[in-house]
């Protein structure tokens, strides 16, 4: 199946331990985080003594019944998940947070990213007699907690913790305790909050602020806390950490009115705007933003060059994310319910388009397109992100070279397949120099360079690929 947007993001994750309120303050906080995933959500509560979940497919209100919600009232901690799939089938068995019954007691576990090296765990653990339930790389996780022997849980944590490569950031719930960790490198982001004198965590501070939480600081990577009845506890599992979060976490994933070290996700996009339009050098009448991630850049980029910032596209906010069939037509058809241009706006002007980013390309083409028929006199596109070259193996469900048309085809042969007057990408350094005007401890850039922060062991990357082929 296809997005017709081109990029998905895995899912997110909100936890919230001693709050008399937990279940419902965690459904509202999931419906922050909704645009991170829509495939599936669920929550996992505990009263003390056990661990009760509810999960759905489907959209939170679709998931998760008033009837469930009402169930898992009076419980004092809670974890929640919205999943967007990259690994693992598109069914309720995959929809987390996973709730493992044991003999060591109950554990709720829940996961945003993707593990590198799961299936090359998950083959040795089910030699040895290991079954799984699912077929998500989150659950291998559970099972290395579960095997490990030590009696201390946070031992058994750091000892699984260092078996598994990728990006993670993972809320694991038991009856008496509730722990968040991130990867090593922080690709996916996790903050800390505090509401009612409740800790709590979340995948962005937009979640945080939907409950009315005091957003206090970003989990670092390779960073574990522990949050029991005696408060909150910190501490490390990885001897050496890096900053790499995410690059498209700025460009686009995350709300605009999100932050990531107390820095707003709205005035970072401004400025990549900005920096987009030192870089492109094109006399226009009027700036316009593709509705709702760049519209932000094109804020930055009219006020930088001054050329006016219109809006000259309308999204349909009731067709939601539709998912098509691989087929070409359908896919423009898709777009052309989500995206219609206003005729008065750009009809005999010189327009310039800011988008985030282009995938596959048929988004821009039928824009391009759709411009032109409204009497648009030139269109020439903008795009706030240096070109998609890498597949992505954290957590970003573009998985092959050939999802991406930057991959195989030069920025001029873009511009002649969708058809735009020009055609300006921002480039890495430029957008790196934004970041750190944001005071970003370094980005994971891999999709756009191809340097992967961390290990890949599941999927040999091309040139492995390459060299295994030719017997090197």
């Amino acid at each position: 199946m296809y997005d017709i947007r081109g990029l998905n993001e895995e899912c997110g994750v909100f936890g919230i331990w001693n709050h008399p309120n937990a279940a419902e303050l965690t459904y509202m906080a999931l419906h922050s985080l909704q645009h991170r995933g829509q495939e599936g959500a669920g929550i996992v509560c505990s009263n003390g003594e056990n661990l009760f979940g509810a999960r759905g497919m489907g959209l939170l209100p679709d998931a998760i019944s008033q009837v469930q919600l009402d169930s898992l009232r009076g419980y004092r901690s809670a974890i929640g998940h919205v999943r967007y799939a990259t690994t693992g089938a598109s069914e309720l068995s995959n929809v987390q947070p996973f709730l493992f019954k044991h003999s060591k007691g109950d554990l709720g576990l829940a996961h945003n990213g993707n593990l590198t090296n799961a299936r090359q765990i998950r083959h040795a653990l089910e030699e040895e007699g290991a079954i799984f339930q699912t077929s998500s790389d989150s659950e291998v996780l559970g099972h290395l907690l579960f095997k490990a022997k030590s009696p201390s849980f946070k031992s058994n944590l750091k000892a699984a913790l260092n078996q598994i490569k990728g990006a993670f950031a993972y809320l694991v719930l038991q009856k008496d305790s509730l722990t968040a960790t991130l990867d090593s490198h922080g690709v996916r982001p996790l903050m800390l909050g505090k509401v009612d004198g409740a800790y709590c965590v979340a995948s962005e501070s937009c979640a945080l602020m939907a409950i009315g939480a005091e957003y206090i600081r970003d989990v670092e990577p390779g960073e574990i806390l522990t949050f029991n009845d005696a408060g909150m506890e910190e501490d490390n599992y990885a001897l050496e950490t890096k900053h790499r979060m995410c690059s498209m976490e700025y460009v686009y994933f995350a709300r605009p009115d999100s932050e990531f070290r107390h820095h707003s996700i709205y005035n970072v996009r401004k400025a990549l705007g900005e920096q987009l339009a030192k870089e492109m050098n094109i006399d226009a009448d009027i700036v316009i933003g593709v509705p709702d991630s760049s519209l932000q850049a094109a804020k930055g980029f009219s006020s930088y060059s001054g050329i006016p910032n219109e809006q000259g596209l309308l999204k349909n906010r009731y067709v939601g994310r539709t998912f098509i069939t691989p087929d070409q037509k359908m896919r423009e058809r898709a777009v052309r319910m989500k995206h219609a241009p206003i005729r008065d706006v750009v009809e005999g002007k010189r327009v310039i388009v800011i988008d985030d980013s282009i995938v596959r390309g048929t988004t821009s083409k039928y824009i391009v397109k759709a411009l032109r028929s409204a009497g648009a006199k030139e269109v020439h596109m903008g795009i706030s992100s240096p070109p998609l070259k890498h597949p992505c193996y954290y957590g970003i469900d573009v998985s092959t070279h050939a999802e991406l048309i930057a991959a195989y085809q030069t920025v001029e042969e873009i511009r002649q397949e969708i058809e735009v007057d020009s055609l300006t990408y921002l480039s890495v350094e430029g957008m790196h120099g934004v970041y750190k005007q944001f005071e970003s401890k370094g980005e994971c850039d891999a999709c756009f360079t191809g340097n992967y922060p961390i290990e890949i062991v599941d999927h040999l990357l091309p040139e492995e690929k390459e060299k295994k082929t030719k017997g090197v």
